[in-house]
């Protein structure tokens, strides 16, 4: 009987060293949100992008949502913001879509950062927080992407092409110092498994969850992979 007792007690402690860690919740949830296309450059499209203007920050709302529930009303979530992408959509919807996403912050009592360059969402990872005592738990992206870097003025500026982006290789600027052990990391964009993924782990040490394949932003829900000429896309962690 002491035996099997003890040979319980063995199994117990193999058991909780195999489980996964907990999340942490104690630090910074970082959302990155790109920006729309414009119809100026979709509207000839057989599939058009970005019918509603609001498909990122509909999504980063719902998630958002979703993290006051776990992590609780004190948690510090930040959006970055892509703002060229929204001032110039705002031109083509006449309407103030910064209201619109300023009432997301008063609700969700969030830190809204407008960026207009890659490099400055590096430098708000690096150096927006002091990063010795507030580590970034989360890290989640919504918005246009290949699949080697987050695009995040996709068919505003050029058709089909962008301006505004943060590159794979760029990513290496990042210091993985400023995450904490067992940060999360996911990207919403199309086809981000199938190479940036990679490149995000080697560069910062958290894994990341990127789809092989293309995602389709909806109303009431996060974002859902689809497929594409007989591929079958998945959800994949590098």
């Amino acid at each position: 009987m002491k035996r099997l007792f003890a040979l319980l007690i063995l199994l117990t402690v193999f058991t909780a060293a195999q489980a996964p860690a907990a999340a942490p919740t104690n630090g910074e949830y970082v959302l990155l949100v790109g920006g729309p296309s414009l119809m100026v450059w979709e509207k000839y499209k057989q599939q058009p992008h970005d019918h509603w203007w609001a498909n990122f920050i509909r999504a980063a709302r719902i998630r958002t949502e979703q993290i006051r529930a776990t992590a609780g009303p004190d948690a510090k979530i930040t959006w970055l913001v892509y703002r060229p992408g929204y001032r110039d959509r705002a031109v083509q919807e006449k309407m103030d879509l910064f209201g619109f996403i300023n009432s997301v912050k008063e609700k969700f009592d969030l830190k809204l950062v407008y960026f207009d360059k890659g490099n400055e969402v590096i430098n708000y990872l690096n150096a927006g927080q002091p990063r010795d005592s507030l580590k970034v738990v989360d890290f989640e992206y919504f918005g246009h992407s290949n699949a080697k870097c987050f695009m995040f003025d996709y068919s505003s500026n050029i058709e089909s092409a962008c301006k505004s982006w943060l590159h794979e290789d760029e990513l290496r600027q990042i210091n993985g110092r400023v995450f904490a052990r067992g940060a999360f990391a996911k990207s919403y964009g199309c086809h981000t498994g199938e190479s940036m993924s990679k490149k995000w782990l080697a560069a910062t040490g958290i894994p990341m969850w990127g789809v092989i394949g293309k995602t389709q932003y909806m109303m009431d829900e996060l974002p859902v992979i689809v497929g594409q000429n007989g591929q079958s896309p998945k959800w994949v962690n590098r």
